[in-house]
């Protein structure tokens, strides 16, 4: 088996590291290779070319459904790691302390630019007002900045044009009637070079609202409120997208419980937890298949019988 990867050609250097330290760890020549340029050529290249076996792409839905068209052609196998609108849900009786800062990492990482963000941000009614005064307070923790800097937690967006998309997502936002609590449109003071968005958080969202529905893919996070467990339940589940998503709350067996009735591929509580060995990937929309741990190794084989 030989593989072939194909970076994006907007964040290609991690895929250097990786080969780098792959040639210094003695891989056999010729077992990894590298292919750069355009999704549009050279990655379909690699969907429509009968001599690949499989493809595994983690991207957007609109590539992932291109992908999965073509790659019929062949009867290719397919991994396709998607979108997603993931939803953190705070139970009633979380500490907001710990949970509203723990949300907002979730929110956050990366930018916002990571699929699994929990972009979605799910809250008791009953404690709306103190999830409001939790967020302020937290906020202060999540600078936008130079990435270089350790003390930055936002850094810019990938290109122009997801710069301009995440800022049409705001002003989408506001024309829907939701509130900006903290954000806004812009760059942040003193990053009005790059493409740095201030990190925004909406009130007062409808989960029927633009922001709440569609991918922004950027420091921008929804604040939904509920009446009860299964509103919240419901609420979560009311996405195209299914890939992952979280609970907050002191009582485990609670959490568990709500946690078992959300369709996403994976669920966590209390943390961002992470673990090579869990599958990961999605329900709906958010692609087919699982990565990671057996799962994602078995992906990759074909099953065959010789009988006599």
């Amino acid at each position: 088996m030989y593989v072939v990867i194909k970076p994006s050609e907007l964040s290609s250097l991690q895929t250097q590291v990786l080969v780098e330290a792959l040639h210094e760890a003695n891989l056999p020549k010729g077992l990894l290779n590298v292919v750069t340029g355009r999704g549009n050529v050279v990655g379909a290249e690699l969907v429509r070319n009968p001599d690949v076996d499989k493809i595994s792409f983690t991207g957007s839905v609109g590539v992932g459904k291109s992908i999965m068209r073509d790659g019929a052609e062949t009867m290719k196998r397919m991994t396709l790691e998607l979108g997603g609108k993931s939803p953190t849900i705070v139970l009633d009786d979380a500490v907001l302390g710990q949970a509203i800062p723990s949300a907002l990492v979730m929110a956050f990482m990366n930018s916002g630019q990571a699929c699994a963000a929990g972009t979605r941000l799910l809250v008791p009614k009953s404690r709306l007002d103190a999830v409001r005064g939790a967020i302020l307070d937290a906020m202060p923790a999540f600078p936008a900045g130079d990435p270089a800097d350790p003390k930055t937690a936002v850094g810019p967006m990938v290109s122009q044009a997801q710069y301009d998309r995440v800022q049409s997502y705001i002003r989408k936002g506001i024309k829907e009637g939701a509130e900006v609590l903290v954000g806004g449109e812009g760059h942040p003071k003193g990053l009005e070079e790059g493409y740095f968005v201030k990190p925004t958080v909406f009130v007062n969202v409808r989960n029927d609202m633009i922001i709440a529905k569609e991918e922004i893919f950027g420091p921008v996070l929804s604040v939904i409120a509920y009446a009860s467990e299964d509103e919240a339940v419901k609420i979560a589940n009311d996405s195209e997208y299914g890939l992952h998503a979280a609970v907050l709350g002191t009582d485990l067996g609670r959490a568990r419980r709500i946690a078992s009735q959300i369709r996403s591929g994976r669920v966590v509580i209390n943390n961002m937890t992470d673990d090579p060995q869990a599958p990961w990937g999605g329900f709906k929309y958010s692609g087919v298949g699982r990565e990671y741990g057996r799962y994602g190794i078995e992906a990759f084989l074909e099953t065959r019988a010789i009988l006599e």
